[in-house]
């Protein structure tokens, strides 16, 4: 969405400009626009903290998964329904997560180290358990 505040209106009006910016800066840098499911959008933002959580219990800093999820839940407003980032994870099942930020690592576009699965991560994924 491209757009411009309305001066006065508090509203947002499309702007022919603003897309053209990012039309540019596309093309410039050969990406071609995709549509993004809502999944991925969840899967990119969640698998992202469960990677660093999976590193900071690699570290010692947190005991438990649990200890991780309950920060999220009560200090970032993360989403109740959703247990907290290692919970969700571990419904999620922790060999699909690995393989979709391997699937996000194969995005030309993304950062490829930014999506390598935290050792513990790998290890609990390929061994068929949980974080819990």
């Amino acid at each position: 969405i491209c757009c411009t505040s309305a001066e006065g209106m508090g509203s947002r009006l499309p702007s022919a400009e603003v897309q053209q910016i990012i039309e540019d800066e596309r093309k410039a840098r050969g990406i071609t626009p995709r549509q993004i499911s809502d999944e991925e959008i969840v899967g990119r933002l969640v698998f992202s903290m469960v990677n660093e959580g999976a590193k900071i219990l690699e570290e010692g800093i947190a005991l438990r998964a649990s200890d991780i999820d309950m920060v999220y839940l009560t200090g970032y407003g993360f989403p109740l329904f959703r247990g907290g980032p290692m919970f969700h994870a571990d419904t999620t099942g922790l060999a699909k997560v690995v393989a979709l930020m391997k699937d996000y690592q194969k995005n030309p576009n993304d950062d490829t180290a930014f999506w390598e699965p935290a050792p513990l991560l790998a290890k609990l994924a390929a061994e068929g358990k949980t974080f819990n």
